[in-house]
């Protein structure tokens, strides 16, 4: 079976019925692949959606949401072999800013033999040759 690393805004589409990405992100969770996001991408998800303009919700109602997730796929942490790869990568591509926040999820998953990620936010990754983007 194949390995998928779930990005944030997967995360998020997957939860907002009026999003245009709703259906698309929903259907992660049916297909046929073993699904991982990292403890960095529930931190993310956690931060955006407890303050959106509109639709913020609750911490305690976004935590029962990461708690879904939870069940629904393994959670991945960094370590020291996810740093190593982490500096590679910073070394390798010269991210700035908010960018190396993406470095690290994906030398998460790397360390995990996970090389292909489902995003919506494919600029983000498409320069990186280490891995895949799985086509939503």
């Amino acid at each position: 079976m194949n390995k998928l690393l779930v990005d944030t805004n997967i995360l998020i589409y997957s939860i907002d019925e009026g999003s245009k990405y709703f259906q698309r992100s929903q259907n992660i969770f049916s297909d046929k692949v073993e699904l991982y996001t990292t403890s960095k991408n529930l931190s993310e998800f956690l931060s955006v959606i407890t303050r959106l303009p509109k639709n913020s919700l609750s911490l305690d109602d976004a935590l029962l949401i990461i708690e879904d997730f939870t069940n629904a796929m393994t959670i991945l942490y960094p370590n020291e072999k996810s740093f190593l790869i982490f500096q590679r990568l910073l070394r390798k591509y010269k991210p700035t800013g908010l960018k190396i926040h993406d470095y690290e999820i994906l030398s998460i998953g790397l360390a995990n033999q996970i090389n292909t990620i489902a995003t919506l936010n494919e600029k983000d990754f498409k320069e990186v040759k280490e891995i895949k983007l799985h086509n939503i």
